[in-house]
């Protein structure tokens, strides 16, 4: 059992997931267009994210002692913007606006438009780089507060996130947490198919970062680790989340294909009730 989660959040956290799955299901399908899988995927570590690891506010997103939250992978905004509402910082009205034109929520983040995002993301392979910046400006200013970047596994592809990486080893960047959605899939295939990138763990621990692994949708081992990763002193954390794409909908689980499409009306009717079902389960098993 964690010290740092009660058994009672971790449910109540698990039953919010899935509200922000439904969320993001609703918003896709508004929008016509967008990315599924990853999303779905995710909603668990953005759950605790938002809801119990950040140190933020949704009145004040630009409260100077916050914690940053940097999206690599921004083609996962939904599931982002679906907690982030909510969270509190707009409204789920307004969360239904995904991807119109002038709306704040763009398919990929941007910082100027949306009050809570700290970097426009869009290029994969940039935001370990935006991150590790971030860790080293607040270490020359004496601040506190933590930098959390998450990036796709697919993208670790990119020359310039080990670039990144030996930046923030050399540099000693203690106070940055970086999270790879280790889902094995990207826009062509298999990440093992397309690009191999094992043994991921023992590259980064050759850049001498720590690393971690949990079950990504085990919300208790998230939070364990996040909070191991602030016992660490002399070197960076990578957690690296092992998750399912599609978590939720059995029908779409594992398939590389609806990493960039959004579901039709009546899928998301499928799916929508599907993760109801869900979602009652969760609740009488812990009642």
């Amino acid at each position: 059992m964690s010290v740092y989660i009660s058994e009672g959040k971790v449910k109540e956290l698990e039953v919010k997931a899935n509200l922000i799955r439904q969320t993001l299901i609703q918003m896709l399908v508004a929008a016509g267009s967008g990315h599924t899988a990853g999303p779905l995927g995710m909603a668990d570590i953005f759950t605790a994210l938002y809801f119990h690891v950040l140190k933020h506010d949704p009145k004040k997103p630009d409260w100077p002692e916050r914690d940053r939250l940097i999206l690599s992978n921004g083609h996962i905004s939904p599931v982002r913007y679906a907690a982030m509402a909510h969270a509190g910082y707009f409204s789920l009205e307004e969360a239904m606006t995904l991807r119109k034109f002038g709306s704040p929520l763009q398919g990929h983040p941007e910082r100027e438009r949306l009050p809570g995002i700290e970097t426009t993301s869009g290029p994969l392979g940039s935001g370990l780089g935006q991150s590790a910046g971030y860790a080293y400006g607040a270490r020359m200013d004496g601040k506190k507060f933590r930098v959390y970047c998450l990036m796709s596994d697919g993208e670790q592809d990119a020359g310039n996130t080990w670039e990144s990486a030996m930046f923030a080893s050399n540099n000693k960047l203690s106070n940055l947490t970086a999270v790879i959605d280790r889902n094995n899939i990207q826009i062509d295939g298999m990440t093992e198919q397309v690009m191999p990138l094992e043994p991921l763990r023992s590259k980064y621990e050759a850049f001498n970062w720590h690393v971690l692994e949990v079950d990504g949708h085990n919300i208790e081992q998230f939070v364990d680790a996040v909070e191991e990763a602030k016992a660490i002193y002399e070197k960076p954390t990578l957690i690296l989340a092992h998750t399912i794409p599609g978590k939720g909908i059995k029908e779409i689980e594992f398939d590389y294909n609806w990493h960039g499409k959004p579901p039709k009306p009546d899928e998301a009717k499928r799916f929508l009730a599907e993760l109801r079902t869900l979602r009652g389960k969760i609740r009488s098993e812990h009642e």
